[in-house]
């Protein structure tokens, strides 16, 4: 531990660049979205610190919190506003379903089936009459881990 306090006492830069590079390689490996607002702000305070601005480890570490707040709370507004959330997530398969059509692919026994869409198999549900095997339909959204579809037209 006292090693680690003399380096801190003699290059604060060092401590705050491994720092910023733990927390990016934890958010490289986990992906996150945290982690990465963390890393740049200690980036920030070891490029201060490289300057020769000696502040002291309590007033290094209150500049990393602030940095870390405020580039996280910018960040998810910028997010809003560049990815607003009335259109699917582009990685969210299964809310890209809405509204393609699906190939019946087992009948409907008592409102419960099969249907093939989008590269896949899924468990289908549907109210009222039951179409054949073979025939087009909706899908009208995702029930659980099954599909929700209504026959076309």
């Amino acid at each position: 531990m006292e090693a680690l306090q003399d380096l801190y006492a003699s290059q604060p830069f060092w401590i705050w660049l491994a720092v910023g590079v733990l927390l990016l390689a934890v958010e490289a490996a986990l992906s996150t979205e945290w982690l990465l607002w963390p890393a740049v702000a200690a980036g920030v305070v070891a490029v201060l610190t490289a300057l020769g601005l000696r502040m002291g480890l309590a007033v290094e570490v209150g500049i990393f919190a602030t940095l870390t707040v405020l580039a996280t709370a910018l960040s998810r507004q910028l997010i809003q506003r560049v990815n607003p959330s009335d259109h699917p997530d582009v990685n969210d398969r299964d809310a890209r379903l809405v509204g393609q059509r699906a190939r019946v692919v087992q009948p409907f026994v008592g409102g419960r089936g099969r249907v093939f869409v989008s590269g896949a198999e899924w468990a289908a549900l549907i109210e009222g009459e039951s179409p054949p095997v073979g025939d087009s339909v909706v899908v009208d959204r995702l029930e659980g881990s099954s599909l929700r579809v209504r026959r076309e037209g």
